[in-house]
């Protein structure tokens, strides 16, 4: 987990390591993806990417 201090400012430094998101266009949303496993852990509920999850090709 990332520590960036002040805490409770919701802002991250950096990139959130071992996990990627890809755009799945047929429900227009993005889902979270484990690096090691390759399992996906999540989904927006909106159409917007998550923030600071590097994205797949």
């Amino acid at each position: 987990m990332a520590k960036n201090k002040p805490y409770g400012d919701n802002h991250r430094i950096g990139a959130v390591k071992d996990r990627s998101q890809v755009h799945n266009p047929q429900n227009d949303r993005w889902t979270k993806r484990d690096d090691d496993t390759g399992r996906f852990i999540d989904q927006k509920a909106d159409d917007k990417p998550f923030k600071g999850v590097r994205k797949e090709k």
